[in-house]
């Protein structure tokens, strides 16, 4: 569900018509709605709690969205943050979100990234491979303390909707073999300067069935089993997140609430508090990237491409991932719908959003939404062509608010220098 509707025949986010909002901040331009990120958020942790799964951290994955306003909307419903970067976990504290309640994961931590997160005080860290739990391990003794660390289990469970979002197989850059779990776990337990509270998995993103999540959950039960059973303690098992998104186009994936029912039946009496890791099932719906048409134009052979002044550099996902997205008029024009590609203005040909998009009659200067833009859409955005970054604004109820503001060209500028020679 999302909280974008046509409202006296134009598209508004919550209470605030779209068409405001851009003669106000322009376009292109992403606009987030309160009450969706909220609305997801609270389903999910109804869904689980429901389902008699205790108290769960669910651990907002920052890299969806990472807007500090976004962040600060979930932080103060309860949320957690899942970090990869010393930047998020910043962002995460900026964000008000209790250093208690953030993960520092990823595949690559560099030793000034470890040293702050142990400093910031995170609950955990998780453990991505054995030469980086020898790098945890070293910088805490440093400091005369004990990390509270997490073994990443690559379960070799293959998920995802595409190849470069799916991160649970055994040839994927993430998370220690299954044979080498138990050994590392021994290890982190007989080390002074580690102390490890549980384990961890993430096998991917846009997941549209349960069957994957369910066979890696129960290879994770197994684990935590057999390492109960050395006598070594284990009071965390993260099972990440990955739950799928309808992007129109899809078939609906499972409600949270068959999500939940899964896990409770696999975890049933394993007696361990769970953590999730969501992060476009709670954003990817609340946003929109809004763009104006710059131009029509209508080729001999009849194909007619339709200019926008976003690009690639706005919204990378169709580029990367050939990922569809909705594209709706937010003031549809009565007519039968004609068929466009819908390209951006980026001196690429991959600057193309979609080929032979069936939409209503469209004229230059009129806006149009991307819809489900709301995850991995300004996190990955550039300024490639030296193009500002889109700014994003944040709707609640009738108020709307810049919680970034678009770059001048003189802002972008004035990071770069001249050596003294030129």
């Amino acid at each position: 569900m999302n909280h974008f509707e046509l409202t006296g025949g134009e598209l508004a986010c919550e209470g605030v018509p779209l068409t405001r909002i851009a003669d106000e901040v322009g376009t292109p331009v992403y606009v987030y709605s309160t009450a969706t990120l909220e609305r997801h958020y609270q389903v999910l942790r109804e869904a689980l709690v429901g389902a008699g799964l205790g108290d769960p951290l669910i651990a907002y994955a920052v890299k969806a969205n990472s807007n500090v306003a976004v962040l600060s909307t979930l932080g103060r419903l309860g949320a957690g943050a899942d970090t990869v970067s010393e930047g998020e976990i910043r962002r995460a504290l900026a964000a008000r979100i209790p250093a208690e309640r953030i993960l520092f994961s990823g595949v690559g931590k560099r030793e000034a990234e470890i040293a702050f997160a142990l400093d910031a005080g995170v609950l955990e860290i998780n453990i991505e491979s054995e030469p980086e739990l020898e790098l945890v391990e070293k910088v805490a003794r440093a400091k005369g303390v004990r990390a509270s660390v997490a073994l990443r289990v690559n379960p070799d469970v293959k998920a995802g909707a595409h190849d470069k979002i799916s991160t649970g197989k055994a040839d994927s850059k993430f998370g220690i073999a299954l044979p080498d779990v138990e050994r590392l776990y021994a290890k982190a337990s007989n080390s002074p300067g580690l102390r490890p509270v549980g384990l961890a998995c993430h096998i991917g993103s846009q997941i549209s069935d349960l069957a994957s999540m369910d066979e890696a959950a129960r290879k994770m039960r197994g684990l935590v089993e057999r390492i109960r059973a050395e006598g070594l303690s284990l009071e965390r098992l993260d099972l990440g997140g990955g739950l799928g998104v309808p992007y129109f186009n899809q078939p609906e994936p499972p409600p949270p609430s068959e999500y939940a029912a899964m896990i409770a039946g696999v975890v049933k009496g394993l007696d361990v508090q769970l953590a999730f890791e969501p992060g476009r099932m709670i954003a990817a719906n609340a946003g929109v990237l809004l763009a104006r048409v710059l131009y029509v134009i209508e080729r001999p052979d009849g194909r007619r491409f339709l200019v926008l002044d976003a690009a690639m550099n706005d919204l990378l996902r169709p580029a990367m991932y050939d990922a569809y997205h909705d594209i709706r008029p937010v003031k549809p024009r009565e007519g039968e719908a004609v068929a466009y590609d819908v390209v951006g203005p980026v001196c690429e040909t991959g600057d193309t959003f979609a080929r032979d998009r069936k939409l209503p009659p469209l004229q230059p200067g009129d806006l149009v939404a991307f819809m489900t833009a709301g995850a991995y859409g300004a996190t990955m955005s550039s300024e490639y062509n030296s193009r500002p970054l889109a700014p994003e604004v944040l709707v609640k109820g009738d108020r709307h608010a810049v919680v970034r503001a678009r770059p001048s060209y003189e802002d972008m500028l004035s990071r770069e220098t001249a050596p003294d020679w030129l």
